[in-house]
């Protein structure tokens, strides 16, 4: 996985499905995704992550984590996630996505699945090496990334196998569930913010535009960048802007200028400036870079 797609409302493009059953394992090396690093996303997959080497920091909607190589991480439904290496270390992860309703069946999921994906203070837990129920979970993991790769006879039975015991670990805690209404809202509206900047990016765009996608005041919407984002509103557009650009940069007929009109910039100069000061080169250095 190296062009990491996702839509106007940061939802993730890729489609999640291993042949006949809703489920996608493969390797990921975070830093040869276009960005150099995993940008923000949601899905509505359920994510467990194991990192086979090096380390990443993962931020999962307003709190940020350390996952050293052997240790993983279970991500909710519908959670805001972004992954950036450690150190430099070409971090490797394999990532295992797959659908709620897939889990367990039918009869069982109302009861032990959809409890969980809706709770509101279960975004997402960190998958050490001290407890048994999380070892569990990282050799289950393992053996479906094996499973698929080798595709012996009814390896999607032992999928299933797999993911049953993977959650019966999970669900062992005996977690007590919270659904906070606030929570849910703020969550919405950071993706109603989120998704409408998606949208208009390469138009002209005012703090009021923002606070209104998201209902509401200006400091409010700062507030809620701020403890999400750690960065400002209209920071946020700029980088997004960039963000965009990178792609744009790399098509061999693409020149400087056009790109950056093309992104929202009225100047050249200034998204020059701003894009040297984001990744370190010119956009013609960069051009040129991946473009041999």
């Amino acid at each position: 996985m190296k062009n990491f797609m996702v839509d106007q409302n940061l939802k993730e493009l890729t489609e999640h499905r291993t042949l006949v059953i809703p489920i996608a394992c493969y390797e990921t090396t975070i830093n040869q995704n276009i960005n150099g690093y995993i940008p923000l996303h949601w899905h509505d997959e359920i994510q467990f992550v194991l990192i086979v080497k090096g380390e990443a920091i993962f931020q999962i909607n307003e709190e940020k984590i350390v996952v050293q190589e052997g240790e993983g991480l279970f991500i909710n439904s519908g959670c805001l996630h972004t992954a950036k290496e450690k150190n430099h270390l070409d971090c490797v992860y394999i990532c295992l996505n797959v659908s709620p309703h897939f889990i367990l069946s039918q009869e069982l999921y109302t009861t032990y699945v959809n409890p969980y994906i809706h709770a509101t203070n279960l975004p997402y837990l960190h998958l050490d090496t001290k407890g048994l129920w999380a070892k569990n979970i990282l050799d289950a993991i393992r053996k479906i990334n094996q499973l698929i790769l080798q595709k012996s006879p009814y390896y999607e039975i032992d999928i299933t196998v797999q993911l049953t015991l993977i959650w019966q670990n999970l669900i062992i805690n005996g977690f007590q569930l919270e659904y906070e209404l606030t929570e849910m809202v703020k969550s919405k509206r950071m993706k109603q913010m989120l998704n409408w900047i998606h949208l208009h990016y390469a138009e002209k765009i005012m703090l009021n535009d923002i606070a209104r996608a998201g209902q509401l005041s200006r400091s409010e919407c700062c507030r809620y960048f701020k403890r999400i984002l750690k960065k400002t509103p209209l920071n946020y557009v700029m980088d997004y802007r960039i963000q965009k650009s990178l792609v744009l940069l790399q098509q061999p007929d693409s020149n400087v200028t056009d790109v950056a009109y093309r992104v929202g910039f009225n100047s050249t100069s200034y998204f020059i400036d701003k894009f040297r000061k984001s990744m370190n080169m010119t956009p013609l250095a960069y051009k040129k870079y991946k473009n041999g």
